[in-house]
């Protein structure tokens, strides 16, 4: 099939045209979201891989999550920050720019918009896990319960 092909298919009728801008519209809204995963500056990490790191590179794991939350159930090591207090210059995170810092929230929403500020703020090795704890449970893995 050549481009004069595809263009006398999708200008045939009002469907076709539908259909047409319809793939067009998929595509951008993908290569989109694609570039803007690529210039976010930090790693989404499933819990496997969460996991190698704290274990091979000894991450330093923060949860975002509310104190009642947090103490329901989180990883292993994780300490908790509230987002209201979250910042670069929090007390958990001094000398920590070069190590690997992992955010931690319930759903991987609110850990995200933190990486960003550690990124803008100059750490080095930012990640977060993707789907929150709600993928951690997911994959199986343990939480604590408590403080």
């Amino acid at each position: 099939m050549n481009f004069e092909e595809i263009l006398a298919f999708a200008t045939r009728s009002p469907f076709n045209q539908i259909l047409s801008l319809a793939l067009v519209a998929l595509t951008v809204a993908i290569v989109y979201t694609e570039i803007a995963r690529l210039l976010r500056g930090y790693k989404a990490l499933r819990p496997a891989e969460l996991t190698h790191l704290v274990n091979s590179e000894n991450a330093l794991v923060v949860d975002l999550s509310a104190n009642n939350d947090f103490e329901k159930g989180h990883i292993a090591g994780s300490r908790n920050v509230l987002p209201s207090s979250f910042g670069p210059d929090h007390k958990l995170l001094a000398g920590a720019k070069s190590q690997p810092v992992v955010l931690v929230c319930r759903t991987g929403q609110t850990a995200g918009g933190a990486a960003k500020r550690l990124k803008k703020a100059g750490f080095e090795k930012v990640y977060v896990l993707d789907g929150g704890v709600a993928a951690w449970q997911q994959a199986d893995l343990p939480l604590v319960k408590g403080r």
